[in-house]
């Protein structure tokens, strides 16, 4: 039996805002290859808690833990769509392209191999055909590809997909969720938020149910 290797261990961990508290004392682990699937009523802390492990929200108390050479930029991240970012006036490329943003440091431009990772995952995602197409005229399920191969672009270990087929039709849905499986299944990480119970519970190896704070 292969040892579980950790990614993030959240200890003791208290999370909210101004004051109140929407997450109180939760510990787990997600180890390598984990998919997690994390549900909860609206309120109950699920995109904080998310916002907590990319660390662009500290804890109220407790801790949170990367490992396995997990640093917080090699986190993918595909945050819920606002109607501002669905009419990004930007090409399909320069959108993925956006996720390697962290590898740059103080270089001005891409190196070959930077654009190649963005065409590869492109490709991987079947809208390389659509590189050069408007992001904002593409239909929703063609844009949450765009940001899933955006966010594919700054890791090879970790997704953190926050509602990721909300909004979206039912074909839409479906594929989207076969090509989060088919990720998984090639050794990347998942964490998913999701309303979708009963669909989602389907693909996670693992649940956390978040309740809300009283």
């Amino acid at each position: 039996m292969t040892k579980s290797e950790p990614l993030i261990t959240c200890q003791n961990l208290t999370l909210g805002y101004e004051g109140k508290i929407v997450i109180s004392d939760l510990s787990f682990i997600v180890n390598k290859g984990d998919y997690l699937c994390i549900t909860g009523n609206n309120g109950s802390g699920k995109s904080t808690l998310m916002k907590a492990i990319l660390g662009l929200k500290p804890p109220m108390s407790g801790r949170i833990i990367l490992d396995g050479g997990l640093a917080a930029g090699e986190i993918g991240y595909l945050p819920q769509q606002t109607m501002i970012q669905k009419d990004f006036p930007a090409t399909v490329r320069e959108v993925v392209r956006s996720g390697l943003l962290n590898r740059l440091g103080l270089r001005p431009f891409y190196n070959a191999a930077e654009k190649a990772m963005a065409e590869d995952n492109m490709k991987k995602l079947g809208i390389d055909g659509l590189a050069g197409r408007c992001y904002r005229e593409l239909s929703g399920g063609q844009q949450q590809r765009t940001l899933l191969a955006r966010a594919l672009c700054a890791t090879r270990k970790i997704l953190l997909l926050d509602e990721p087929v909300a909004g979206l039709d039912p074909q839409a849905t479906a594929d989207l969720y076969t090509l989060i499986e088919t990720l998984n299944h090639e050794g990347i990480t998942i964490i998913m938020i999701s309303h979708d119970v009963d669909i989602s519970s389907g693909y996670a190896t693992n649940m956390l149910r978040i309740d809300e704070n009283k």
